[in-house]
């Protein structure tokens, strides 16, 4: 999503909008974040919401990750202490849920 809405930098949010439906890499990113929308749902029908929610959280582990990668950016100090501590939350929240 990124990457597409950089390429209309002066789009105000209605350009941005049509946008969408004219340009792959926003359709592809709203997509996936549409299926991804899906797929949640019937994780929350089934699974237990303690232990969803905070894996969920580990998308910021891979979205600090993939735009370093991507975009080149920074890894500060604070970022990896805050990743470190998500992993470090998720990891004692489903140690704990184990029977």
């Amino acid at each position: 999503m990124k990457a597409g809405s950089q390429e209309h930098p002066h789009a105000n949010a209605v350009g941005l909008l049509l946008a969408i439906f004219q340009n792959g890499k926003l359709f592809t990113g709203y997509a996936c974040y549409g299926i991804s929308t899906v797929i949640l749902v019937i994780a929350l029908k089934y699974g237990e919401l303690s232990i969803l929610y905070p894996v969920i959280a580990l998308t910021y582990v891979w979205v600090t990750g993939l735009s370093m990668l991507i975009y080149n950016e920074s890894l500060g100090l604070f970022k990896l202490v805050g990743l470190i501590t998500v992993i470090l939350g998720v990891a004692v929240l489903g140690r704990g849920n184990s029977r």
